[in-house]
């Protein structure tokens, strides 16, 4: 309040970014309002009156991040940020469109298209880094797992540090395979003395700060002037590298911390990103988030002509620029070094019981097409109390696949068990066609599913016991979002006595369900199929799994319901495959991914 009245907070219709470090704290300063009111009236009237006073961005951010951790909010539904947002996730042209058929008061809708031309091959996958879907995970993730939180806001974040480390290896892998449907290589990783080899030109705009700034081909990392310099980057990363082949993390007291083990990765998350669970910032740096604010800047490195922020220091808009990738498997590369120096595991390690899998099979078609997908531009356009509001939309094409279902066949010789049924894939080839190893592939594996079941086996005949998951039922990812027309519509009718059916949206975090498979392509591109069922009494964190049907994977309340690493059994180095072709419990099937250029216009 002392701020705001020494107007000494961040104006409305100005941009806001996360990794402004005086707009983060202003943000937190409002998000401390927030998590501290003791009811819902409360929080409501605080929310009202600070939408009036505080910068829009700030308040979306406090808001949404209260929404998410606060009790008083468990149920609530969010509605889709780019509907709240709308110039953040949808290109210059459109938004220009929208602010036309509002001036001239004719509704409209427009069609969206990807960012590029054909003569730019990162072009044939914009789909995966611009779709709105994901990136909404991404900022929401980033918003259940913020590298700012501090327990004594609420609560402890559960394996957060590992939490980073999975969900971007997973955006990276997934990358890739989306990268072989179109017939390029899996990206390269960035490094700080190589050139940026992918320029990018964004075409989207800042509702108040003028365009995103572009970035040529081929430019050499700069300095950025109060942000970091390139040689303080390379330092960093050395001294993790260092923690990595030592074999433990020195916190700041000077003690260490050993990451030879399973939970090692955690610490390393932490220290990665990094967040404020990390045991030693002073040391270890963020190399994480400093990278994005320098990448983001070499478009104006020294502040010269005072362009905004880039897309990079934008949860919502970092995806689009080809670079992140880049970046990310660059991060990526330094937590395989870590999970690589941890010892392999032995059949004795992973074999479950009497458990086998006799056989794994997929119902229908694994069959990826295009279709338009329509949401509402009304937030693009400025409001006034004078113009009539009237109908603007956009409609983009978005990845979806056709149903299917795994059906999984296990026999079991002992008693009753909870047994962990964990859903893995991979591309079978790379670019050149040539197959990769179990080893290679099991670091690109894609996690499709992993779920719960108990059973009382009472025969040892194989294919009786006959499990059938859907692709709609997994428990990474999430459906979409419902529209704000959507969601007032259900309140209206849940306020007359019906029920709301909203609830399957109340977490928005995992991948979309329409991303579950890569786009594959007209030949069918071929995947390594895993199903590893493991023993559900040692990996459980928590009681019930088996009748938990709303486990979501990605989530940040309470426990994470599973104690084994994200990716177990796969995380770790395979020397030798036998191990894992010898083991009962493990299934193993090739399958393939089609894509006939199917695309439902709207």
């Amino acid at each position: 309040m002392r701020d705001l009245k020494d107007h000494r907070l961040l104006e409305q219709k100005h941009w806001f970014s996360l990794f402004n470090p005086r707009q983060r704290q202003e943000a937190l300063m409002l998000f401390d309002v927030f998590i501290h009111c003791k009811d819902w009236d409360t929080f409501v009237s605080n929310a009202a009156y600070f939408r009036q006073r505080m910068n829009e961005g700030e308040f979306v951010y406090a808001l949404y991040v209260a929404v998410i951790h606060s009790p008083l909010a468990e149920h609530v539904v969010l509605p889709p940020l780019y509907e709240v947002t709308p110039h953040l996730f949808t290109n210059s042209e459109v938004i220009e469109a929208a602010y036309r058929a509002k001036q001239t008061q004719t509704p409209g809708k427009f069609q969206s298209s990807f960012t590029g031309t054909k003569k730019n091959p990162e072009q044939r996958v914009a789909y995966f880094g611009e779709d709105i879907g994901m990136n909404t995970h991404h900022v929401t993730w980033h918003m259940e797992f913020p590298f700012w939180w501090q327990d004594s806001y609420s609560h402890h974040l559960d394996r957060k540090g590992e939490n980073f480390f999975w969900v971007h290896h997973q955006l990276t892998v997934r990358f890739d395979a989306e990268r072989l449907s179109n017939y390029l290589d899996p990206v390269g990783e960035l490094h700080w003395d190589k050139p940026i080899v992918q320029g990018f030109a964004p075409h989207t705009t800042y509702k108040y700060g003028g365009q995103f700034p572009s970035r040529p081909d081929n430019v050499d990392f700069e300095d950025v002037d109060g942000v970091a310099r390139i040689r303080d980057l390379l330092i960093v990363e050395s001294r993790i590298r260092d923690a990595i082949a030592h074999g433990y993390i020195v916190d700041r007291a000077g003690n260490r911390i050993d990451i030879m083990n399973e939970r090692g990765i955690n610490v390393l998350g932490d220290i990665i990103e990094s967040s404020m669970y990390s045991p030693n910032v002073q040391y270890y740096g963020a190399l994480h988030n400093t990278a994005h604010i320098v990448l983001g800047r070499q478009a104006d490195p020294h502040g010269k002509y005072a362009l905004p922020p880039g897309v990079l220091e934008h949860f919502e808009t970092a995806t689009r620029d080809p670079s992140f990738f880049r970046l990310h498997k660059y991060m990526d590369n330094i937590f395989k070094e870590h999970k690589d120096s941890l010892p392999p595991y032995t059949v004795e390690d992973l074999k479950f019981n009497e458990v086998s899998v006799d056989k794994v099979s997929i119902d229908g078609q694994l069959e990826t097409f295009f279709e338009d997908f329509e949401y509402s531009l009304i937030n693009a356009v400025d409001d006034t109390q004078e113009i009539a509001d009237v109908a603007i939309s956009t409609y983009v094409p978005r990845l979806n696949h056709k149903d299917f279902s795994f059906n999984i066949d296990i026999s079991n010789n002992g008693g009753e068990a909870l047994a962990t049924i964990r859903i893995f894939a991979w591309p079978h080839r790379d670019n050149n066609g040539i197959e990769y190893t179990f080893d290679e592939g099991r670091w690109n594996a894609i996690e499709l599913d992993k779920f719960w079941v108990k059973r009382k086996y009472f025969t040892s005949v194989p294919g009786t016991n006959h499990i059938v998951r859907k692709s709609s039922e997994s428990a990474v990812t999430v459906p979409d979002v419902p529209s704000f027309e959507t969601l007032f519509e259900k309140t209206k009718e849940a306020l007359g006595g019906a029920d709301s059916g909203l609830t399957e949206f109340e977490s928005a975090t995992g991948i979309p369900n329409r991303f579950l498979l890569p786009k594959g392509n007209e030949q069918g591109l071929e995947f390594d199929l895993v199903v590893a069922v493991t023993d559900g009494a040692a990996d459980a964190a928590l009681d019930g799994l088996h009748e938990n049907t709303e486990f979501n994977h990605y989530g940040a309340h309470g426990k994470y319901p599973d104690n084994r690493p994200h990716g177990y059994p796969l995380d770790r180095k395979v020397p030798d495959e036998r191990v894992f072709e010898d083991l009962p419990n493990f299934g193993h099937i090739q399958v393939k991914v089609f894509n006939h250029g199917e695309h439902i216009h709207h």
